[in-house]
């Protein structure tokens, strides 16, 4: 074995040692979830033939030759009984690209596919595409959403001023995908999410409308809208069901994570709010439900965040965020979803990496339920907290 070999061969070891690692559920979380002691995925989990040229005689100091900067914001599907991630790769050169990575269990050992997605382009080309949200539609297709980006050429000397559309493509294998014209709308769109069921036979979106490519201005919130074809998708009307508050996480903006998940109860709805502070805009993740007979109707909204950043995930290249696109729910062994069903919660932190939390349908429920809703001012959360510590008087624990 020659020296470049040898190197070879240490590095391909130490890579299958992170792969292979066991994650490991944390103790005393807040009873709703359980975050995990790893991240799932990360810039080192990519394949090392992606990155490195495994020719001595072109690369006789095996240098990575493409490096990869993060693994974030990743769509969620379960398949043959295998937990998929439409991941959002982004490399050194700052493009992101969708990669497949799966895992046998959901938590861990998470292995990229060999090749990168090959995204086929719009009628005008994105410069940048990224954060697809994947569904499973009646129809029978499955649906990835994700945003276009492209520089904004009504301002010439700006190469900061891009524009955002969603984009449409659909696949039933995520491998081979038909890519779809953008989303027709008024104004610049981020966050699309498609519902999974046809609604008064439209398809139905959830937007988050925008005058800007990063302000939201006047957008008010998370949208609904209901499109007759998918492949002209064009929204005419649109109504916010979500609306931002002032002085709440949400206040800057919010947006709809992954397509809900339906119970007996009503939809199941992960997303994020987003608030102004020192250190810049903070990114947490929040829940709501609405009715099964009406999805814009909000049901229930427990008040302030559902999940954080913490530890090491404050630290990234966009710092104090956590983003969520992603969810799977374990089906019983009759197919369907019920209060027992895990649900395994993909989100990245600080646009740098992938973890996992796990939880229920009925913990997610009671959650939801159960959880007393945002006040909106200083007054009405000290009396929410009396009332808790009144109740709690009842109880010798």
């Amino acid at each position: 074995m020659t020296q470049f070999e040898k190197k070879v061969a240490e590095l391909r070891a130490h890579h299958e040692e992170l792969l292979s690692r066991k994650n490991e559920p944390l103790p005393w979380g807040n009873g709703i979830y359980t975050r995990y002691k790893y991240p799932i995925l990360t810039a080192e989990h990519t394949p090392l033939e992606w990155r490195y040229n495994f020719d001595e005689k072109e690369n006789p100091y095996l240098m990575q030759r493409l490096m990869m900067n993060a693994t974030l914001n990743s769509g969620a599907i379960k398949m043959d009984g295998k937990y998929l991630l439409v991941v959002r790769v982004e490399g050194a050169d700052r493009k992101s690209f969708f990669a497949v990575a799966e895992s046998p269990d959901g938590t861990d050992n998470f292995r990229f596919w060999p090749e990168p997605i090959t995204m086929p382009d719009d009628v005008i080309p994105a410069t940048n595409i990224y954060d697809m949200r994947l569904t499973q539609h009646e129809d029978g297709w499955i649906y990835g959403i994700f945003c276009a980006e492209r520089h904004d050429d009504s301002m010439p000397g700006d190469l900061s001023a891009a524009t955002a559309t969603a984009a449409i493509a659909r696949t039933k294998d995520l491998k081979s995908w038909q890519r779809l014209p953008d989303l027709k709308t008024r104004s610049q769109q981020r966050n699309v999410v498609l519902h999974p069921e046809f609604v008064d036979g439209k398809y139905a979106f959830y937007t988050r409308p925008q005058d800007g490519f990063i302000d939201t201005g006047s957008g008010g919130g998370i949208g609904w809208a209901l499109v007759d074809d998918i492949t002209h998708a064009e929204i005419k009307e649109e109504k916010i069901i979500n609306s931002r508050h002032y002085h709440t996480i949400m206040e800057v903006k919010n947006g709809e994570g992954p397509h809900p998940i339906k119970t007996a109860q009503g939809w199941l709805h992960l997303a994020h709010g987003v608030r102004g502070c020192a250190s810049g805009l903070r990114y947490v993740l929040y829940m709501y439900m609405t009715a099964l007979d009406d999805p814009t109707k909000v049901i229930a909204q427990p008040g302030g965040y559902l999940l954080v950043p913490e530890g090491q995930e404050y630290i990234g290249d966009v710092m104090n965020v956590v983003f969520s696109n992603g969810w799977i729910v374990d089906e019983n062994a009759d197919g369907q979803i019920d209060g027992n069903s895990k649900v395994y919660i993909y989100y990245a932190s600080s646009d740098t990496r992938m973890h996992v939390a796990t939880s229920t349908i009925a913990q997610l429920v009671d959650y939801c339920l159960h959880t007393p809703e945002d006040g909106f001012t200083t007054s009405a959360s000290v009396e929410t907290i009396k009332a808790l510590i009144a109740k709690n008087k009842k109880y010798n624990l």
